[in-house]
């Protein structure tokens, strides 16, 4: 059966159907309800309550008239059962619904009953004409209400013509099943074509929850099976490089250099990838941990492990202050060991690029640090052992795997301080080891966070005067979106000005998104110094330098910011010995979610409880801030909603590809027709097709 054969579908009319993506029989069966009319009980009209409740009333037509005039002219319509009267009325397009009544008719109406003066009303009720009372039960039905749109509306698609195709769809076409058999039975799942029978023409709520399972289990489970394939053929059957001594280099930097003593979260994840390089195979592990958790740290132990083995390591981060600071940290780190750090990121002179390049490449540079630059085509390395990579989200998922050319397949070791939810991390790292750092290094204490409004700005300032008399430092942060770029920067420069003003006895600078770079390090370098004690910034100091003398946060307009940026934010204090004060400054009108995230950040501390409501409140897209970040667009499962689906499909698919990689089994056969062509567009998204 072809599109072209279903009754009423002309020309344009195909043109709509393709516009929303409906090319074909199989992707009509595919566009699912947005929702169901429950038309399964009609209701006594005595019985109806008058607050709004939808239902079905079957009657008799007692009265038609036409009321009012002009705009406010009306149709209204009385039926009668044999318990009460109720009134459908029409605000528009009355007289052309006018002619399908007729007094003494049996009809039935459905819509919301409410109370109006001496009837019970229903605006706009669907209308099933009967020819008696046998045919009730006919009209007793959960009606699906498909998704709509402009192209839908011009050329008269609607939810009951849709239904009718389906109707017909259904019973000439019975889709071929390609879930096993032994996963069907296990998760209690229908077969394909009575799934599409329950999704299209369900005969009870039950009937379409149980073909959405189905479907959202399908869709989740080819994922989860292109992911353990993908690790499959490019991970597990890869070797790795062996780092199988623990050198002079490590044994020194954390027996004589480190200068405090690790977490137990840090020496966790320091023996994962100990456990990782040695396994002959090619390490690919995500370091999740909180902002101030000690990642950095972690990062160095793997790079001294690849130097130890005669390797060179790269340390790639997304944007090119956060190269900077990296650079900085691994510089003071690792000094006292005589190892030699370059830094490439895309702002060098030609001549500085050209002598960097060539220290890679004779294998001068043990560590090269910087931003994508360090993937390009020109940069070639001598003997590349280890990749890391910092704030992985941030980076497009092509980019992780052309680390894998550079060298012949290094280790890679992806750090995340966005903490991730635990739905989201199954489908963006599906094919990652993970390791998670819990809780502050030694001596940090967490930070206090208060919500203050604008009028308590005096009492604020005076707290922060105190702060600053004793030693500490603060920022002051204002919000800045791309849109009011110049008003935001406006309001960062008037109170630039008014701060320096009230904090005469200190020195205040200014930092924002409009300096230059070399602008931005000096004021930046200097706040690290405490040559300044109050910095004024926008949110560029979001992915800033650490600095662990800076013990107080003022956040103005803080409903404007995003939990996980206010997160980050609050990230930046409470680096050193001392208590450090996040307060959080809000505006006159701040809307309901405004409100919950302010409050979300007084309670806690803890980065992945934020990041679990910050994903509730956003959806995964705008959480992740990027469509290049490697997460798949499902079109029926929500990865949020539907977690425990997702934790069945992954177990179901990764089993499956550990008994059967090649799918060669006859019971696979038609799993092998669907997954093969998935498979090879995930993997050319990814770069490896």
């Amino acid at each position: 059966m072809k599109l072209i054969d279903l009754p009423g579908l002309n020309t344009k009319r195909i043109k709509a159907l393709s516009e929303s993506g409906i090319h074909s029989i199989l992707d009509l069966l595919n566009f699912f309800p947005r929702r169901y009319i429950d038309r399964t009980t009609v209701s006594p009209i005595q019985s109806l309550s008058g607050s709004g409740e939808e239902t079905t009333v079957v009657g008799r037509i007692k009265k038609i008239q036409q009321k009012g005039y002009g705009r406010k002219k009306r149709l209204e319509v009385i039926i009668q059962d044999n318990t009460a009267a109720l009134k459908g009325v029409w605000f528009k397009g009355g007289h052309y619904i006018r002619k399908q009544f007729s007094e003494d008719q049996l009809v039935a109406f459905f819509g919301k009953a409410k109370q109006y003066g001496r009837y019970l009303s229903m605006a706009h009720p669907e209308v099933d004409t009967l020819g008696d009372e046998s045919e009730v039960e006919n009209l007793q039905q959960i009606v699906p209400i498909y998704p709509g749109n402009k192209s839908f509306s011009k050329t008269y698609i609607n939810s009951k013509l849709i239904h009718r195709w389906q109707q017909m769809i259904l019973k000439h076409e019975s889709p071929p099943e390609f879930l096993p058999d032994g996963i069907l039975k296990e998760h209690q799942l229908p077969v394909r074509h009575k799934a599409y029978r329950m999704i299209h023409l369900p005969a009870s709520e039950s009937d379409y929850k149980m073909a959405f399972k189905r479907f959202k289990f399908e869709e989740l489970f080819l994922f989860e099976l292109s992911v353990a394939k993908m690790k499959h053929e490019v991970i597990e059957k890869q070797q790795g490089h062996l780092f199988a001594d623990l050198g002079n280099y490590t044994r020194r930097f954390f027996n004589e250099e480190l200068p405090f003593e690790l977490t137990e979260g840090q020496a966790s994840a320091l023996s994962d990838i100990k456990q990782d390089v040695r396994s002959g195979k090619q390490m690919n592990r995500l370091i999740q941990g909180d902002v101030g958790s000690g990642k950095t740290v972690v990062a160095i132990g793997a790079i001294l492990m690849a130097l130890d083995n005669g390797f060179q390591a790269a340390f790639m981060a997304p944007t090119e202050i956060l190269a900077e600071q990296h650079f900085r940290t691994l510089s003071e780190f690792l000094d006292p060991l005589d190892i030699t750090i370059r830094l490439l990121v895309g702002k060098q002179k030609n001549s500085l690029r050209t002598d960097i390049l060539t220290d890679i490449e004779g294998g001068a540079c043990n560590v090269v640090v910087g931003t994508h630059a360090v993937i390009q085509q020109e940069v070639s390395f001598h003997r590349l052992g280890l990749a890391v990579i910092d704030e992985q989200h941030r980076f497009g998922v092509r980019q992780r795997a052309e680390i894998l050319t550079k060298g012949s397949h290094p280790h890679v070791l992806v750090m995340s301080a966005t903490p991730i939810p635990r739905s989201l991390a199954m489908t963006l790292y599906s094919d990652l080891d993970i390791s998670v750092i819990k809780g502050l290094p030694g001596g940090r204490k967490p930070v206090r966070t208060a919500v203050r409004t604008q009028k308590k700005h005096q009492a604020i300032y005076n707290f922060m005067e105190q702060e600053l008399a004793d030693g500490g430092q603060a920022y002051v942060v204002y919000p800045l979106v791309e849109e009011s770029e110049k008003m935001d920067l406006k309001d960062a420069t008037a109170g630039y000005e008014k701060l320096k003003n009230r904090f005469a006895d200190f020195n205040v600078g200014l930092i924002h998104g409009q300096m230059k770079s070399e602008e931005k390090d000096a004021v930046m370098q200097q706040f690290v110094a405490n040559q300044i004690q109050v910095l004024v910034s926008t949110t560029v100091i979001e992915v800033g330098v650490d600095v662990p003398n800076a013990s107080i946060m003022i956040v103005e307009h803080a409903e404007r910011f995003g939990l996980s940026q206010l997160h980050q934010l609050r990230g930046r204090i409470g680096r050193g010995q001392r208590q450090s004060y996040c307060i959080l400054v809000h505006g006159q009108k701040v809307s309901k979610e405004g409100r919950f995230r302010l409050r979300k950040m007084s309670e806690t501390n803890d980065g992945f409880e934020i990041a679990e409501a910050d994903l509730k409140l956003r959806g995964p897209g705008d959480f992740l801030g990027t469509k290049q970040s490697g997460l798949p667009e499902f079109e029926v499962a929500d990865i949020i909603e539907d977690q425990w689906i997702l934790e069945q499909a992954k177990s179901a698919a990764w089993q499956l590809m550990a008994e059967d990689p090649d799918l060669a089994r006859p019971n696979h056969r038609e799993l092998k027709k669907v997954f093969v062509p998935y498979y090879k567009e995930r993997s050319r998204f990814y770069g490896m097709g």
